[in-house]
C-alpha cells in the first residue's frame, strides 16, 4: 500500500506556514500524496467539526504545487455541487499543470444542509447534481471545446483549457451504494471514510465489485481515508472504525484493508472536533510513530 497525509487546512493554528509544513513533512517523509478538505460556507454546524479559518482547497493546492516536487496533491473531498463544473474543471486542470501532473481530484456530496442553503443549492438534489457535474468536469479535461445540455447545467462551445498534463484521477468519497456506483461511473478510486476494516472487506469492496459488474465497467481502486485515533488500551466493539485503538489494532486494520485490496490509504490525524484538535507538532509526532512502528510492514516503500 501507499500512504498519504491529510493536511489540516482549518481551525486554530492553521496558517500558510502550517500548510507548507504539512506538505514538507509529507514529501520529506516519503509519503506518496497529501490531501486537503473542503467547505465553502462555514455555518455553525460545519464549525462544530471544521472551524474557521478554513483555507480553500484549490487555492491551497495551487500554492503547495510550487512548494513540492514529488508528492501527489489532492482534495478529500471537494464538494462537487458547490462550484460550477466548468470552474472546477479549469481550476483542477490549472493545478495539474502547475504541479506537473500531480493532482488527485477527490469528490463528494457532503452533509451540511445549512451550507447548501447558504450557497442557494438544493440539498435533496445533491447526488444528481454531482453526477451531472462530474460528467462535465471529466469531459472538459479531454476536449478543447465542449457543449453540454443537462438538467442542472447547459452551455454551448465553451473552452476551459489548458487541458491537464494528465487526466487527474477522480477519487469518489462516500460509503453508500450511490457513492459506489458514482465511483464506478466516474472514478479511478473509491475513497470512503469512517467504517470498520471488516465492513470494507466484507461489504464495501464486494459492493463496489458488484456495482462495477452491473455497469460493465472496471472496478475502481480502493483508497480509503483512515482517521487515526490512537488509544493506550484496546477499543472494544464490532463498530470500531478503522484506525481507532492501539497500535496493534491499527496494524490489524491495515492488514484487513490490504486483504480488501486497498491501494492507497490516507492517514487523517484530525480527531473530529475542535476541542480535541492538537497542535501540528503533536500530529506530526504521531505520524512519526506510525512511520516507524506501523507503516513499513504495509508500505510499498519504506517511509523515511
Amino acid at each position: 500500500m501507499r500512504f498519504g497525509v491529510n493536511i489540516i487546512n482549518f481551525g486554530a493554528g492553521t496558517d500558510p506556514e502550517a500548510l507548507a509544513g504539512w506538505a514538507r513533512y509529507a514529501e520529506d517523509g516519503g509519503f506518496g500524496f497529501a490531501m486537503v478538505s473542503d467547505h465553502v460556507a462555514v455555518t455553525p454546524d460545519v464549525a462544530e467539526h471544521y472551524p474557521a479559518p478554513f483555507y480553500d482547497p484549490f487555492t491551497t493546492l495551487a500554492w503547495l504545487a510550487g512548494r513540492t516536487e514529488r508528492i501527489e496533491l489532492g482534495t478529500t473531498v471537494a464538494v462537487v455541487p458547490y462550484r460550477h463544473p466548468l470552474h472546477t474543471a479549469r481550476v483542477a486542470a490549472n493545478i495539474d499543470r502547475f504541479s506537473g501532473g500531480r493532482l488527485i481530484l477527490g469528490v463528494g456530496v457532503s452533509w451540511p444542509r445549512s451550507e447548501y442553503a447558504a450557497l442557494g443549492l438544493p440539498f435533496e438534489r445533491r447526488g444528481a447534481i454531482t453526477d451531472e457535474y462530474l460528467e462535465v468536469i471529466t469531459r472538459a479535461w479531454e476536449q478543447e471545446t465542449l457543449s453540454f445540455h443537462g438538467e442542472h447545467v447547459s452551455f454551448d462551445e465553451v473552452s476551459t483549457g489548458p487541458l491537464p498534463v494528465r487526466r487527474p484521477p477522480v477519487w469518489v468519497g462516500g460509503a453508500s451504494a450511490a457513492a459506489r456506483r458514482r465511483a464506478v461511473r466516474f472514478g479511478q478510486a473509491w475513497h470512503p471514510l469512517g467504517h470498520t476494516a471488516a465492513w470494507y472487506r466484507d461489504e464495501g469492496v464486494p459492493g463496489l465489485r458488484q456495482a462495477a459488474e452491473a455497469a460493465g465497467r472496471p472496478v475502481p481502486d480502493f483508497s480509503p481515508r483512515v482517521r487515526v485515533l490512537l488509544t493506550d488500551s484496546p477499543v472494544d466493539g464490532e463498530d470500531r472504525p478503522a484506525g481507532t485503538g492501539t497500535l496493534d489494532q491499527l496494524r490489524r486494520d491495515l492488514d484487513v484493508l490490504a486483504e480488501a485490496g486497498a491501494r492507497d490509504v490516507l492517514l487523517d490525524t484530525y480527531p473530529g472536533t475542535p476541542d480535541r484538535h492538537r497542535p501540528q507538532a503533536e500530529d506530526l509526532a504521531l505520524l512519526d510513530v506510525l512511520a516507524e512502528r506501523v507503516l513499513p510492514a504495509h508500505a510499498d516503500q519504506p517511509q523515511d
